[in-house]
């Protein structure tokens, strides 16, 4: 497949719309054509998924089974991927996220105490066994992350220290099990130098060499 599949993935609140934007501006700089998503929420039916699964603590939403949710998180995924980023790939656009499969495994198995294996293997099923070739982790302290915040707190971001923090571990297990896709950056460093870090991986990945920085 052609195309160039980039993740971004990290409790909230740890800056992961700034650095995908900044990737986004970087490579159309360098002449590719980029296409910018995320999950859930990437697609028209998946919009309508992120209004459920992400509703105000208020809502019914609060009350969604883990496995249920599990299964609209893999419906969104697999319309995402159909609709949205195998498509662009085929273009060879490269096509960022902003959160993908290890989110599923991260809040849900690490956060929602299913195991990971069922979710991993649900999502795989959905998107047909696409996965990201770099996955930038922004890893920061999830009580320092949440200070961030300059929304109310939807269904998962108010789900308490605990659920927080064990999924902050969820993605780090990740990242040390399939170290040759990701990229673990510490978020609570100015916002230049984890664009740095960045910037010289992906420049790595794409063989752009010295000369772009």
């Amino acid at each position: 497949m052609a195309g160039l599949f980039i993740s971004f993935e990290g409790v909230d609140g740890v800056g992961k719309t700034t650095q995908v934007e900044r990737l986004r501006q970087y490579l159309e700089s360098r002449d590719r054509t980029v296409l910018v998503t995320r999950e859930p929420g990437g697609t028209p039916l998946g919009a309508t998924l992120r209004r459920l699964l992400l509703g105000n603590v208020a809502d019914d939403a609060a009350d969604i089974a883990p496995r249920a949710e599990a299964l609209i998180f893999a419906a969104d995924r697999a319309q995402h991927v159909a609709e949205t980023i195998r498509p662009a790939l085929e273009r060879d656009e490269v096509v960022i996220t902003d959160r993908y499969l290890d989110s599923s495994l991260a809040y849900q198995a690490g956060g929602r105490e299913l195991t990971a294996k069922e979710i991993r293997d649900l999502s795989l099923w959905a998107t047909n066994n696409l996965l990201p070739v770099r996955t930038y982790l922004l890893d920061m302290d999830p009580a320092a992350s949440h200070a961030r915040l300059q929304h109310d707190e939807d269904r998962m971001e108010s789900a308490g220290d605990d659920f927080q923090n064990r999924t902050r571990r969820a993605f780090l297990d990740l990242a040390e099990a399939e170290p040759e896709r990701f990229r673990v950056i510490d978020a609570a460093q100015p916002i230049e130098t984890v664009w740095t870090q960045i910037r010289v991986d992906i420049d790595d990945l794409l063989g752009y060499g010295e000369d772009s920085r």
